[in-house]
């Protein structure tokens, strides 16, 4: 019933993020070249041939820079909404390309993902679910502002990627120009460290085991700052920085069939070295 998951990449430099069972797999977003996919997943001994689809959230290039190649290599169905594929402008093989719409549940094997539509400066932008057998891992970045949507969503996850994007007193005081720190606080760029953490303190479900923060400003932020930010109040559930420079460890969730007051999470537990099933 566990679900797999890894960050192949999470920042604006290029995003990717890789979830499935031991049989199959989803990745959602190719921000990074084929090459630089291949490379990091080779690493974290994961096969491409199990990926079986490719989810696209938006056109923004730190998204889709490796997805023509990538889906083209290996034959890969895409699902991208129309209007995020005419904004691309990327060219896809049309037999393989796949739209959506919101709350639609898509079937890919043993998996289901769930799409909705989210609040972010792009054509049509979309963030997912992917859940097998009762287990869901949410992949929560390039949101605005949190929404009734996102919060729905949330709470019934048992692992996430969530974005942490900003420090609010680092952006303020940064280098950033005007007009794009008004971008990223405008309720359709990111979330902030205090809007993500409000998220996390009042709807995070007592079983969720694993919190990825994700999409971190190189500029505006500081890793170790909202990690212990969130770590101090995490409670049960493992709190780790999806890097904007390499892979994560791969890390497991699964549905508990105790009730939530007998849930006992031991990180140890959780530790990829312990895994071996790739």
């Amino acid at each position: 019933m566990a679900l797999y998951f890894t960050s192949i990449n999470s920042g604006s430099n290029g995003n990717c993020y890789y979830i499935g069972n031991k049989e199959e797999a989803v990745l959602v977003d190719v921000g990074l070249s084929c090459k630089e996919v291949e490379k990091r997943m080779a690493r974290l001994g994961l096969s491409l041939q199990k990926v079986k689809a490719i989810f696209i959230s938006h056109e923004h290039s730190d998204h889709i820079r490796g997805l023509a190649v990538l889906s083209k290599k290996y034959n890969l169905p895409v699902y991208i909404t129309t209007n995020t594929l005419k904004s691309s402008k990327l060219v896809l093989n049309t037999d393989n390309v796949f739209t959506f719409t919101h709350l639609e549940t898509i079937s890919i094997g043993q998996l289901k993902v769930c799409a909705f539509s989210k609040f972010h400066d792009a054509a049509d932008p979309f963030s997912f679910t992917v859940e097998y057998k009762n287990t869901r891992v949410g992949i929560f970045t390039d949101i605005g502002s949190v929404c009734d949507r996102l919060i729905s969503q949330f709470k019934n996850c048992h692992a996430a990627f969530l974005e942490a994007n900003y420090d609010t007193d680092m952006l303020e005081n940064g280098r950033y120009p005007y007009h794009l720190k008004r971008r990223i606080t405008s309720g359709k760029g990111h979330l902030s460290n205090k809007q993500a953490l409000e998220l996390f303190l009042n709807h995070k479900p007592d079983y969720m085991s694993h919190l990825l923060l994700s999409h971190l400003s190189k500029d505006n932020n500081d890793p170790v700052l909202v990690e212990k930010l969130f770590k101090d109040v995490a409670d049960k559930t493992f709190v780790t920085v999806a890097s904007r420079y390499n892979e994560s460890d791969i890390y497991f969730t699964a549905h508990q069939t105790d009730t939530i007051n007998e849930y006992n999470f031991d990180p140890l537990l959780y530790k990829p070295t312990q895994l071996n099933l790739f």
